[in-house]
């Protein structure tokens, strides 16, 4: 039984597009990670840069795997692929299942993270440049408390503007904490999140199922061709 040629070019494109989004995957997060205008209020809250260059690396890794397979036959490859888009299949829908399930408990280590900038006032110049920069664009004020956390100093970036807030009085202070204002804007990105990995889910399920085909085939063809050179 020959191999069905149209699954095999199929599966290599498949691999080559996601050796690709690997590619951009850990190129995005690369220049991120350098990059010197990063908040290292954010980056500490929501640290997940460096998991997203490591997820760049496999994607880029079993794509070369699946085109190679795909394009020399090779079962090995091919099974090898087919593992491990199962392994990544079962942790992602195990950390989707712990994230909606464990949500508070999230909240709460990310609010652990953000004590250690307690308090406000000893903090570098750097450090309260950023978090006066993410007030002003959160419409927040301190960390876990609000005003109180900046001791008595509370920085212009507290105070509220009539042009972009009418939550509070123009002159007064906000008074929602950002560590409130954090975990809000990161609720609200979990839709995106959670949509992405739904269409990673798909593209992992067409990957196995093509790859599975594809592996099947060339078994058959090897053993339609073995008993013949035995018999010469």
């Amino acid at each position: 039984m020959a191999v069905n040629k149209c699954v095999k070019f199929l599966l290599f494109f498949f691999n080559l597009l996601f050796w690709i989004s690997g590619c951009i995957i850990m190129g995005v997060f690369i220049y991120l990670k350098v990059n010197k205008d990063g908040n290292s209020i954010t980056n500490e809250s929501l640290p997940g840069i460096d998991l997203m260059i490591a997820i760049g690396v496999i994607v880029m890794v079993l794509g070369f795997l699946g085109c190679c397979g795909a394009i020399r036959e090779n079962r090995c490859m091919l099974l090898l692929f087919f593992i491990s888009l199962l392994i990544i299949f079962i942790l992602l829908l195990a950390a989707g299942i712990l994230g909606a399930v464990g949500e508070e408990k999230v909240n709460d280590w990310m609010k652990e993270r953000l004590e250690k900038f307690k308090p406000l006032s000893k903090q570098p110049e750097n450090v309260k440049a950023d978090l006066e920069k993410l007030q002003a664009e959160l419409q927040c004020c301190g960390l876990m408390v609000g005003p109180a956390d900046w001791e008595g100093s509370v920085p212009s970036s507290c105070k509220c503007n009539a042009t972009m807030s009418d939550t509070c009085t123009p002159g007064t202070n906000y008074q929602t904490p950002c560590a409130t204002k954090i975990v809000e804007l990161m609720q609200g990105n979990m839709k995106i999140v959670l949509g992405i990995a739904f269409a990673i889910a798909i593209l992992l399920i067409f990957g196995m199922v093509l790859s599975m085909i594809l592996y099947c085939q060339i078994s058959r063809k090897d053993g339609a061709t073995n008993p013949t050179s035995t018999n010469a």
